[in-house]
């Protein structure tokens, strides 16, 4: 296919877009004009912030969507001909499709629609769903032998791919970008005596080591004032909301009702108002016991490294990827407390340096984490890929 002609890309969604998601919609809308771009999905939600141009999705709540739900009930549909159908009416190669399970179940709708396969890893697909249901290792291997191409955001998470039977020449790193020119970089400060504003910012889950941040939080407010100001909830999951019950317990246990504000899920915008009112961002990330890690780094710190906040984070998967100890921000071990505490108090007592790592942190989003340059790899991978 000659360079000059748009290639048709269609992404495989179950559901656009969850507010969990937002680094799909970033990814997605950062694309080059020329790849014709397509998410085709089963239902939708949040459109209000995630809107796109080329949205197809079955559930319309019309004729359509009683007329495919009663033929699958009686099983003469299966649940991706619409995505077959979908994809032959574009003209699509490739089909991009998000989470390795989701892949996985879309294998058949890749054979009979031709279409050439890409994938990409982000966490809990990459870890707990093997180990907590062997039967995806037998799947995964299917998948690594029909799909084209397999990404994750960094080499953490491509060792883990390896290991679970992934070829190593159909891996690639590819670094999930964020939108720097909508992210202002205002580098913080702080006047010894004020008060410490501590954002944290994440989905209520086992892998997000938010008691252990509350608890380092704690021993610091011996030492410091301090604003917390946690941002998130629980999803619709057992084990979510038990991690919900766990951090609304260590809130209490700790003595830090009076110091913390729960603002729940909020739109993306007000995530980063409350950010550019904030002094430090704290992801104490760790591996759930159930085996689910973030597999790459949360989005929330690339996007936060970005704006020049200071960082405390810990060595979790590849979040020493984005993070560079003592350059960009501070790291400590996954599940030390105690480390987390050190490395918050250093920016405490290390005022005068955080302008110096703050700018370092957005060097390195501009040189590989920006989404404008990172969708201009993203479509030469395609290209790559539809050309084999």
């Amino acid at each position: 296919m000659p360079d000059s002609q748009p290639l048709v890309v269609v992404h495989g969604f179950p559901v656009w877009l969850p507010l969990t998601q937002t680094w799909m919609y970033t990814q997605v809308r950062n694309l080059p004009r020329d790849i014709d771009c397509h998410v085709v999905c089963e239902s939708v939600a949040n459109l209000d912030q995630f809107a796109l141009p080329n949205l197809h999705h079955v559930r319309d709540g019309g004729l359509r969507e009683y007329w495919e739900r009663g033929l699958r009930k009686l099983r003469l549909r299966d649940p991706y001909a619409f995505l077959v159908e979908r994809a032959r009416a574009l003209g699509a190669r490739v089909l991009h499709s998000h989470f390795g399970d989701t892949a996985w179940r879309q294998l058949e709708a890749t054979r009979r629609a031709g279409l050439r396969h890409v994938v990409t890893f982000y966490g809990f697909d990459v870890n707990m769903l093997p180990q907590r249901e062997p039967e995806w290792r037998e799947r995964y291997r299917e998948l690594f032998a029909q799909g084209d191409l397999f990404l994750c955001e960094g080499p953490h998470m491509a060792r883990c791919l390896v290991a679970l039977g992934c070829p190593e020449r159909k891996v690639r790193v590819h670094h999930l970008g964020v939108s720097l020119q909508e992210l202002e970089f205002r580098p913080r400060s702080w006047r010894r005596g004020a008060p410490l504003r501590v954002l944290i910012a994440a989905s209520f889950h086992e892998k997000k080591g938010i008691p252990d941040a509350l608890a380092a939080l704690r021993q610091l407010r011996d030492e410091v004032p301090l604003e917390i100001v946690l941002v998130g909830d629980a999803v619709d999951a057992p084990r979510s909301i038990a991690e919900k019950g766990r951090i609304l317990e260590a809130i209490a246990r700790l003595g830090l009702a009076d110091q913390v504000r729960l603002l729940g899920f909020q739109p993306h915008r007000t995530v980063f108002e409350e950010a550019y009112r904030s002094h430090v961002f704290l992801a104490a990330s760790r591996t759930a016991s159930d085996g689910d890690t973030e597999g790459g780094a949360p989005v929330t710190v690339i996007e936060m490294s970005a704006t020049g906040m200071p960082i405390v984070a810990t060595t979790h998967c590849d979040i020493p990827e984005v993070v560079q100890h003592g350059r960009t921000g501070m790291l400590a071990a996954e599940g030390d407390v105690d480390g987390l505490v050190a490395q918050l108090r250093w920016y405490v007592e290390h005022p005068e340096r955080w302008g110096e790592l703050g700018a370092a942190a957005r060097r390195r989003m501009e040189e590989e984490f920006d989404a404008r340059a990172q969708g201009e790899r993203l479509a030469r991978l395609y290209r790559e890929v539809a050309c084999c």
